[in-house]
């Protein structure tokens, strides 16, 4: 089977030859060590540990257009404060990774948002040059495709700052429901463009709207003022052909599924197992087979050594053998992965064989 042809077998529950052996990244540390063990600096991922891309992506520029202007308010050796092409005021650490910190933001309310409304219109120069070539070289790679679905509330949060995205929810929600309403008819209007010359196995969001302790957005203002967006885009993707929607989220996601399900998406990436114990078979007991899942291995456990990392594999087993389910590392391999730890969990997905008991990892 292609790639292609393997995902969509699994994700629509038909039989396929085996499981995808999906390579996603790592943190810039993780870089850094695998450098020193011998990776590469310039080889190619796939082609070192002998797997596959995710996805082929279909170029469609959904933020913000243009972006604010980019402008230093302080400089030091050890970070960066600037404005970002979000339009948010942001310190940025120079030498570790990190979430940046936060200062000050455009977006507060009503009267700010038309500064970024109408950056948020359709325009031509949003799509693609020579999509009918870009579409044959995508179909080429035989992998996957996915179209751009943006975000409806995890860009929102980032303009106005966790403090704001909060406020809003309980001062204005209207103005919450109009900025969902705003992107996702630029992103209808987008697929609308680009989904006539390409066919998209899915449609690819991104939200980050999770921590540890659940959502930023409360269920009910998600269910009223947001659910309506994805459903339009999900919609939207139908009408193209497009089955599967997937959304990006970190964190504890349980409180949202249901609003995501209803709003017609049914891809969960990447279920960070953290300090909930987050789980993908929890998942597919409580919601069926409607919901897949693309994530859910421990990335932990595979810093932890060959038998933690069989361990972490053997247990997903019965999810990979039902279908809908494509195991990945649940974020990005943490430093503290060596270099042969993770090729031994490359190793064990590429001679994972589900006909046999323990996936023949004995």
């Amino acid at each position: 089977m292609t790639p292609r042809e393997r995902f969509n077998a699994v994700m629509f529950y038909e039989e396929f030859d085996r499981v995808p052996v999906w390579h996603w990244t790592e943190w810039p540390e993780t870089q850094q060590r695998w450098a020193r063990e011998g990776l590469p600096a310039d080889g190619n991922r796939y082609e070192y540990f002998g797997c596959e891309p995710m996805t082929a992506g279909i170029p469609l520029h959904l933020g913000l257009l243009p972006g604010f202007d980019e402008e230093t308010v302080e400089e030091t050796d050890e970070y960066r404060i600037f404005r970002q092409a979000d339009g948010v005021i942001a310190q940025h650490w120079k030498a570790k990774s990190c979430i940046p910190h936060y200062v000050d933001f455009i977006l507060k309310d009503r009267q700010s948002w038309p500064e970024y409304k109408k950056r948020l219109q359709p325009d031509p120069a949003r799509l693609p040059q020579d999509l009918p070539r870009i579409a044959t070289d995508l179909e080429a790679t035989n992998l996957p495709i996915a179209v751009p679905t943006a975000s409806l509330t995890g860009w929102i949060r980032d303009w106005m700052g966790v403090v704001g995205f909060s406020y809003i929810q309980h001062d204005d929600p209207d103005l919450l429901g109009e900025m969902v309403d705003t992107i996702a008819d630029l992103v209808c209007w987008g697929l609308d463009q680009v989904l006539p010359h390409c066919h998209a196995d899915l449609g690819w969001g991104w939200e980050d709207i999770c921590g540890k302790n659940g959502p930023l957005v409360s269920p009910p203002i998600f269910e009223e003022y947001v659910v309506p967006g994805y459903r339009k885009i999900s919609d939207k993707l139908a009408e193209h052909g497009t089955q599967l929607h997937l959304t990006d989220c970190d964190g504890d996601i349980r409180a949202l599924v249901p609003g995501w399900l209803r709003g017609g998406v049914n891809v969960m990436f990447p279920i960070e197992i953290g300090t909930w114990h987050a789980d993908p078979m929890a998942f597919r007991q409580q919601y069926g087979r409607e919901l897949r899942v693309i994530g859910g291995i421990d990335k932990l456990e595979i810093a932890k050594g060959p038998e933690a990392t069989k361990a972490e594999i053997r247990r997903r087993l019965p999810l990979m053998r039902d279908g809908g389910f494509i195991p990945l590392p649940d974020h990005l391999i943490v430093p503290e992965t060596s270099l042969a730890d993770y090729r031994f969990y490359i190793e064990c997905m590429k001679r994972l064989d589900l006909s046999k008991e323990n996936g023949g990892l004995d």
